[in-house]
């Protein structure tokens, strides 16, 4: 573990918030009756968190940007009603003395938020000496760095409940998703606190309502600690973000259809997950010792095309290389991406001992 970050298990007045945590509610609170309706809806379903923006920052002015403290009463109504846990996002230190006024039970610190050092201390400085969740989602740009520095200034003040959230991370060609959820970043932050909960945002990673179960149980299957799905009353008419936001009946088959994994103490099981995870090392040792080869050719490569004034990118067989590995990889069962992933890092990589051979003088 990082030893300047010391985390504790997420808890609300003593209760433990444990796997699988699921967070739901509107990506804003709109009105009162719709706070309140999609409240009960979900507390019928037994959902114990609620969450509801009340500040929204958004991507250009003009967009709704949230109903502002108006909407705390509300929140506060919804806790008092169902006795559900409530939160919302803060983005500066008057959003979270007004949330904190209101009762609010934990607190988000959004993308676009945690990548400002300086708003993120201003957000710490105003939490100092208080003892609520305080999740922390990922920065927008895939930034692991960026994502630990706001965990440690909000932990540096005394915050130990803290969590993580996964939303994916913005990407200028839109693709499948909205954010690309580069599944290896959480996993990274988790292997470097690995005290820390992780929450998936699917409705922010798929921006679209038909891929949140499936991202949700990506989630689960590499063992994230919960979900947070933002879910609407009526979410076609929504104020914003619409398309990723479910019906109460919609999270309701997403929940039914979804399958949470538990992690196993059972030692047999452990026994025969270390043999199999000694075959994977052997190959991973393997693979490593062939590619030390590969790159030996390419230094061999290097000196002939120094010796022969050659230069070092050929791009008819880069192109040539890429389609010939991708079609084998697809004969072994591995993915056209994979293939194209994998070799761009290895071309890459010869090219540097190629440069390093080139530029050094002929003996």
């Amino acid at each position: 573990m990082n030893p300047s970050i010391e985390i504790e298990t997420l808890k609300v007045n003593k209760q433990e918030l444990k796997r699988p945590l699921f967070i739901a509610g509107p990506c804003s609170a709109e009105t009162e009756e719709q706070t309140l309706a999609t409240a009960r809806a979900l507390a019928a379903m037994g959902i114990k968190v609620f969450r509801a923006g009340i500040w929204k920052p958004r991507t250009r002015p003009g967009s709704f940007e949230g109903i502002g403290t108006k909407g705390l009463p509300w929140m506060k109504k919804v806790k008092e009603e169902t006795g559900m846990i409530i939160g919302t996002e803060v983005a500066t230190a008057v959003h979270v003395y007004e949330a904190l006024k209101y009762g609010m039970d934990m607190l988000w610190i959004g993308a676009r938020t945690t990548a400002n050092p300086f708003a993120v201390h201003e957000i710490a400085e105003a939490l100092r000496g208080v003892d609520i969740p305080i999740l922390i989602k990922n920065p927008v740009n895939p930034d692991l760095d960026l994502w630990i520095g706001a965990i440690e200034r909000i932990n540096q003040v005394g915050v130990k409940k803290v969590a993580a959230i996964h939303r994916g991370f913005s990407s200028y060609n839109k693709a499948k998703y909205r954010n690309e959820p580069n599944w290896q970043i959480p996993i990274d932050l988790k292997r470097t606190i690995p005290e820390i909960q992780l929450i998936a945002d699917p409705s922010h990673i798929s921006g679209k309502r038909d891929l949140i179960l499936e991202v949700s149980q990506q989630a689960m299957d590499l063992n994230f600690d919960g979900l947070m799905i933002e879910t609407h009353i009526d979410p076609d008419n929504a104020w914003s973000d619409a398309g990723q936001q479910l019906t109460p009946a919609g999270l309701k088959t997403v929940f039914d259809q979804l399958v949470v994994r538990n992690t196993n103490n059972n030692p047999k099981v452990n026994y025969d997950l270390e043999d199999l995870r000694h075959e994977i090392d052997q190959l991973d040792i393997s693979i490593l010792d062939m590619l030390g080869k590969r790159m030996q050719v390419a230094e061999n490569i290097g000196r002939y095309k120094r010796d022969n004034d050659v230069t070092i990118f050929q791009p008819g067989r880069y192109t040539e290389i890429m389609e010939k590995r991708a079609r084998q990889a697809i004969i072994n069962g591995l993915s056209r991406e994979f293939s194209d992933q994998i070799f761009k890092s290895i071309h890459e990589e010869s090219i540097l001992h190629q440069k390093t051979i080139m530029n050094k003088k002929k003996i």
